[in-house]
């Protein structure tokens, strides 16, 4: 009996966490940054005290921390069977930022609380471990063969500051595929190997 109450109690906690995280990314991507409260949450996620806030997140940090991991997860999630499908390094980078794209324009709220988090100048290890990981896909290209030499951090900087802009186009409904190709094709072209 004791096994089956904390494990409900388990699944509870990880529901009510859940339903504060998506809460919290849906003020911050209606109502900004600024106006992302404890209250403002709690009216959101319909609860009845900031206690429970503050029960499951110590600080605002922490809870902001917890919806950029969420949504880098989910993305990376979604975007990992277009990139590791891929063969060969220009075709993950091809995949890369497809997939990358298209989740912008499915998770559009997602984007803007990130935005907002991003913009506020919270500190962000999410950010920082992304564009290690998309380095890491430009060394191994290089070394490779299939990408020219260049610096791979500064790359991937580019990279996620292109996408990064066109965010707020495909928000506002421009077309993924269109932006997916132009971009594929800019840095197809910035990174191919002359080989």
């Amino acid at each position: 009996m004791r096994i089956k109450q904390d494990g409900d109690r388990a699944r509870s906690t990880a529901a009510r966490r859940d339903q504060i995280v998506a809460a919290t990314i849906t003020v911050l991507a209606r109502r900004g940054y600024g106006a992302t409260s404890y209250e403002a949450i709690c009216e959101e996620a319909a609860l009845s005290s900031k206690r429970l806030i503050s029960y499951h997140f110590s600080t605002k940090d922490e809870l902001l921390a917890e919806v950029l991991r969420r949504v880098t997860t989910d993305a990376a999630e979604r975007m990992r069977p277009a990139i590791d499908a891929e063969p060969r390094p220009d075709g993950k980078l091809a995949a890369y930022i497809r997939s990358n794209l298209q989740f912008i324009a499915d998770h559009p709220e997602h984007v803007r609380a990130v935005q907002q988090i991003v913009f506020a100048a919270v500190p962000t290890e999410e950010a920082d471990a992304a564009v290690a990981r998309l380095a890491v896909l430009f060394e191994e290209g290089q070394r490779a063969g299939t990408f020219r030499t260049f610096d791979p951090t500064l790359m991937a900087y580019t990279l996620r500051a292109a996408i990064d802009a066109a965010a707020d186009r495909l928000i506002a409904g421009a077309d993924p595929t269109h932006y997916a190709d132009e971009l594929t094709e800019m840095f197809h072209r910035a990174t191919r190997s002359d080989r």
